[in-house]
């Protein structure tokens, strides 16, 4: 009897082993006419294999119905497929899935249902499902730090699996930073050598970078010039532009114009037509490696400041501006200049605009014109536009325009341009206020700051509430915060800690983050308002996203200390650091303070003395204090 039986068991085991071989060459065979383009033999051979159940065959006859091969496309079978595959944990279906709700492809578009799927894929370690989860999730964050904290996660899982989008995108958050990570060039170089490595051109133009400008790595010329040949070599125009620029300018190579001109040759044959014909056109324009060519130049310029194929270059319009006010190799036309410089608008070109305006040099003149291209090219960093906008202010004054009193003011009360003087300010800003249409409340507010100061007049709390109130009728953001600081502090009033809390509101809306963390502070300190230290860890996370030091310092010293917010040493650090690296001095000690005592970070001393310097570099006592415990 227990013969017979081990006869039946070893039968059955045949058969079964049988009918798994069958099973699996019924889907090779299948596998293999799919990739022929044989759609008629795939769907003979996966029909049946899924009709029993088979999830990949499942999955597979999903895709036949989703693209229409060898079938007309039908959404509603491939989903039903598909489920049918998703719901026995068959990851490819559930990334299938989650497309069509993410994309609204046969079904109501779904950013959660699409979530869900791919969720359910990347749990089961699919690098694909883990980087596309990451990267909706980074997307949608919208400030939630929780959330943008789980999508770097998903990221970081699927691009240690080699993911190569996973580790470009990280590379990138790291190399940027954001509201919600610091930058950090050392991580960022990790990820983006790894997608170099592999081939993409893009990236190992961003390695090149990093080590040309030493970001995250000393830096190395040599590696540069490495990565951007590698790039090159794939006909990488951004590249070949870089070492021709390299190559002309003698930067980490022997100068080489010859060099330089084949790089830029290359490029000008590609995309990137139109930086390189600059650079080309620059050379013949000063002669470098050819024999200067006024006439070669101009058509390189024109041919690059009038791409419409590609954006137009700025610097060659530029350039064609000052060909012209020059007379370089044509008659001098400063209308033509003015033309080329207004079609460049970079800060030169506005610096000469305001120039040309002030003179009457191929435009009428005009002062307040002339003003506004300077004020626009002294905002960019143009010293010369700087030195030139208070006699242009003044010459537009007495032309009679009605909106440079108010910048004239601000001039001579910030020493900008001019020599300091409080009552020439005074002059301006009273006459600003009276005149402006659009400037008059900026102008009250500015004189009410200055008798609030006392600057250039007695201190008069009174006319700064009387100024202030006029500006805040008018919905002036910082008379507002003016307003609200003279109540807390009890200038010229009674202290009100209510009156301040609704002055800092009516800011508050106005998304200001000197309102935003004011109000996050009285939350914290209960003045003006019941205690709430949930609502000022919502305040300070406001102002936080929107790069605001003061916020992401205050958030993070909420988290450090667990105050509102479940105890997190490594969110402090990061809140920390986010503020650190604008300057937030306070910031920079507390950072300095958990390297020291190894909170969050590795303990390190060095890292505790260079964060300290810089906060006492500012004045940071705290800091200085720790800088002689540590003996630095």
């Amino acid at each position: 009897m227990k013969h017979a039986i081990k006869s039946v068991v070893l039968g059955l085991s045949l058969i079964l082993a049988n009918g798994s071989v069958a099973y699996a060459q019924d889907s090779q065979k299948a596998k293999k006419a799919y990739e022929n383009g044989d759609y008629a033999i795939a769907l003979k051979e996966w029909r049946p294999l899924a009709e029993q159940g088979d999830a990949d065959a499942q999955n597979a006859l999903g895709e036949i119905y989703l693209f229409g091969h060898g079938v007309t496309e039908d959404h509603k079978q491939a989903m039903k497929w598909f489920r049918l595959a998703a719901k026995q944990g068959n990851a490819g279906a559930q990334i299938n899935l989650g497309r069509m709700y993410s994309e609204g492809t046969g079904v109501t578009q779904d950013y959660n249902e699409a979530v869900k799927w791919y969720r359910l894929a990347a749990e089961q370690g699919n690098a694909e499902a883990q980087y596309t989860l990451g990267a909706m999730m980074e997307r949608s964050s919208d400030g939630d730090r929780q959330v943008y904290k789980e999508a770097v996660r998903w990221l970081r899982l699927a691009a240690m699996q080699g993911n190569t989008s996973a580790q470009g995108s990280l590379g990138t958050i790291y190399y940027e930073g954001n509201a919600n990570i610091p930058k950090d060039y050392k991580e960022a170089l990790k990820w983006y050598r790894l997608v170099a490595l592999g081939g993409n051109t893009y990236i190992q133009n961003a390695v090149a970078e990093m080590y040309r400008k030493g970001e995250g790595v000393t830096q190395d010329y040599g590696q540069a010039l490495k990565w951007l040949n590698l790039a090159a070599a794939q006909e990488d125009e951004d590249a070949q532009i870089t070492l021709g620029e390299m190559y002309r300018n003698g930067e980490g190579v022997t100068q080489d114009y010859n060099e330089a001109l084949k790089w830029f040759r290359l490029a000008a044959s590609g995309f990137s037509r139109a930086e390189a014909e600059y650079n080309l056109g620059e050379m013949y324009r000063k002669g470098e490696g050819v024999t200067q060519d006024y006439d070669q130049a101009l058509n390189l310029f024109r041919s690059a400041g009038a791409d419409e194929m590609n954006s137009r270059n700025a610097d060659a319009q530029f350039a064609l501006g000052e060909m012209y006010r020059k007379g370089e190799g044509v008659t001098q036309d400063y209308k033509a200049a003015a033309k080329w410089y207004l079609l460049s608008r970079n800060t030169d070109a506005d610096y000469n605009l305001g120039m040309m305006y002030r003179n009457g040099q191929g435009v009428t003149q005009d002062y307040e014109e002339a003003a506004n291209f300077l004020r626009s090219a002294a905002e960019r960093g143009n010293a010369d536009a700087l030195n030139n906008l208070a006699e242009v202010y003044r010459l537009a004054a007495e032309q009679g325009s009605e909106t440079v009193h108010y910048y004239l003011g601000l001039m001579y009360r910030n020493g900008q341009g001019v020599t300091q003087d409080y009552k020439e300010a005074l002059k301006w800003l009273r006459v600003a206020a009276d005149e402006e249409r659009f400037l008059g409340t900026k102008a009250q507010n500015a004189l009410g700051e200055m008798y609030r100061k006392g600057e250039g007049v007695t201190q008069d709390f009174d006319e700064a509430l009387t100024l202030f109130r006029s500006a805040a009728a008018q919905e002036d953001e910082d008379a507002l915060i003016n307003l609200a600081e003279m109540y807390y502090n009890g200038e010229g009033v009674t202290q009100d800690y209510k009156e301040a809390v609704k002055w800092y509101r009516l800011a508050e809306n106005r998304e200001c983050c000197d309102a935003i963390n004011a109000l996050g502070t009285m939350y914290y300190d209960g003045k003006g308002v019941t205690q709430d230290y949930k609502e000022a860890v919502n305040l300070f996370s406001e102002a936080a996203r929107q790069l605001n030091a003061e916020g992401q310092y205050h958030l993070g010293w909420m988290y450090y200390y667990g105050t509102g917010v479940t105890q997190d040493y490594d969110e402090a650090v990061n809140l920390f650091r986010l503020a650190a690296d604008q300057g937030n001095s306070v910031a920079q000690c507390s950072l300095g303070q958990m390297y020291e005592k190894g909170e969050g970070v590795a303990k390190d001393n060095a890292q505790a003395v260079d964060l300290c310097r810089k906060a006492a570099e500012e004045g940071d006592e705290d800091a200085k204090a720790l800088l002689r415990r540590l003996g630095a």
